[in-house]
């Protein structure tokens, strides 16, 4: 046990360390993890004797389902909407496309019999959120016209459509499913994920909302089990259990929580860590000495996909939305070209190969790992290139906008000054401080009290005030963030007249791609972000 642990440590701290290189050199980190699984695999440098495919499915169902949590809770809506309804039918009419065109290819150019053709379609159907954005977020890859949110709402969402498609093909080659049976599977993986996803959503909202004295620890421990039951209670009924964990994600994701930065923080090295697992096991489980059967068919599927089965899928759905100069050839073929496949794919090539019910005549497994280690490499290393030569790429867009951490894309920090006695601010009014325009007030820390200062506060000896500046640690204030409707009733109002007493203190104001510390007089324009600090008074016995 000594010696396993030291090896899983080590593993570890190399795949971060990868990460880091993999960034500076331009190649998808998730590459690099598959590439250790393989040293570390039956036949690599340091074996390590693993061949348990069942295993390996449970533990990447359990994986799976928090990176499809999180690619939810990670999206943020009001950027994301916008692109909604082609989003959804990429995701959805896209991914069958794509699944029966490759299935087609399989059948008539590969010789490979229909069940077999259209499981291999399903299995690689989705693209892959975590590649994509890797690449994107790493190379801080600006995209016009809207293409990140687009790319982002579709790979986050089209791997329960996957999912949906792999399961109903399982049954197909099991040789038990019927017209009949078919038809309710799609309904009630479709209607019970759905449902009960924006269920459990709605329901932890609510539990959230009137949890006041959590610590962001147990907010993050209740979010897991959240999202572990999001996908459970579905798939309990038979419905699709990673289409719920998706869209509870997304609403929890956009509701007014307390330490949401804390709980992206959490789930962005939580499901990190899970797509190492999932990447280093699909190396462990691969046999290199195999590899040379499985390559010519995944080239040949892969060449396909990339250059007909994608490119006919987002045509097919983008085509109806071109009205007003909307999803130009050079977008729609940006964005049929990186639609790399990873994680999902290994988990479904996993999930087919390991029932020994499922009839198979072609090494599937061994051939979805060279079609995303073909899609990875190349089809992700040439995003940037492919996108600077179709002249998509633009600097002032900033692809972090399309994620729900709004915290770290501002400065709106803390910092604390300790008042001392006989200093400049003890025993005068925060109005005659003489403060310059750009720094704010936000909170008075008085013994165990938390003041929200207004111009007639008197400083004291012993306060600590809190300023907009660096960094100031409080599990008693936490931001959120407001957006002024277009038809909603603070548009046009001074900032002096908003009602702090019930939602806030405001300390800033997101105007575009300005960034405003308000005073009472700032008028609120539509489209503001006002962000709000929220003090958390002592209960008094």
């Amino acid at each position: 046990m000594t010696l396993f642990l030291i090896l899983l440590g080590i593993v570890v701290l190399l795949c971060v360390w990868l990460d880091h290189v993999s960034l500076r050199i331009g190649v998808p980190t998730l590459l690099a993890f598959i590439l250790m699984g393989i040293v570390f695999g039956n036949n690599g440098l340091f074996p390590i004797h693993f061949d348990d495919r069942d295993f390996a499915s449970e533990t990447c169902t359990v994986a799976l389902i928090f990176i499809m949590f999180y690619g939810g809770f990670g999206t943020r809506w009001e950027t994301a909407r916008t692109v909604a309804v082609e989003s959804g039918l990429l995701a959805s009419v896209g991914v069958v496309l794509t699944a029966g065109l490759t299935g087609l290819f399989c059948h008539l150019v590969l010789g490979w019999g229909w069940n077999e053709s259209l499981l291999l379609g399903a299995v690689v159907s989705s693209t892959d959120a975590a590649s994509v954005f890797s690449i994107l977020r790493g190379r801080k890859l600006g995209l016009k016209a809207g293409t990140a949110p687009l790319l982002e709402v579709e790979s986050g969402s089209n791997d329960p459509f996957s999912y949906m498609l792999t399961a109903i093909m399982m049954e197909v080659c099991r040789g038990n499913a019927t017209g009949g049976q078919m038809a309710w599977m799609l309904v009630a993986q479709l209607v019970f994920g759905a449902l009960l996803g924006w269920a459990v959503g709605r329901g932890a909202v609510h539990v959230m909302s009137r949890m006041k004295h959590q610590s962001s620890s147990y907010a993050s421990l209740f979010v897991l089990g959240v999202a572990v039951l999001s996908y459970a209670l579905p798939d309990l009924v038979g419905g699709n259990g990673y289409l719920s964990a998706y869209l509870a994600g997304i609403i929890m994701g956009n509701a007014d929580l307390r330490f949401k930065k804390d709980l992206v923080a959490f789930f962005d090295g939580l499901t990190g860590f899970m797509q190492v697992i999932i990447f280093f096991m699909l190396g462990l489980l691969a046999r290199p000495a195999m590899l040379h059967k499985a390559i010519l068919p995944a080239l040949a599927i892969f060449v396909f996909m990339l250059v007909l089965a994608r490119p006919a899928a987002v045509n097919a759905v983008l085509t109806f939305f071109r009205k007003g100069g909307r999803y130009s050839l050079r977008q729609q073929a940006l964005i049929s070209f990186v639609g790399l496949r990873g994680a999902a794919s290994i988990v479904f090539a996993i999930f087919a190969t390991s029932d020994p019910a499922v009839i198979q005549e072609h090494d599937i497994f061994n051939i979805v790992f060279c079609l995303v280690l073909l899609s990875i490499s190349l089809q992700g290393t040439l995003i940037p290139f492919v996108a600077g030569k179709l002249d998509m790429t633009d600097d002032g867009e900033d692809v972090m906008k399309t994620f729900n951490d709004f915290t770290d894309n501002t400065n709106a920090q803390f910092s604390r000054i300790d008042i001392t006695g006989g200093s400049s601010w003890d025993g005068k009014a925060v109005k005659d401080l003489g403060l310059p325009r750009n720094i704010l007030i936000v909170m008075v820390v008085r013994g165990e009290q938390r003041i929200q200062p207004r111009g007639d506060t008197v400083l004291e000896a012993g306060d600590r005030v809190v300023i907009i500046t660096k960094s100031f640690e409080d599990n008693r204030n936490y931001l959120e963030e407001h957006t002024v409707k277009e038809n909603g009733r603070w548009k046009g109002r001074r900032l002096k007249d908003y009602d702090r007493d019930d939602r806030g203190v405001v300390v800033m104001i997101k105007r575009g791609e300005t960034n405003i510390i308000p005073n009472g007089e700032t008028v609120l324009e539509a489209g503001d972000r006002i962000v709000l600090c929220h003090i958390e008074q002592e209960q008094q016995e």
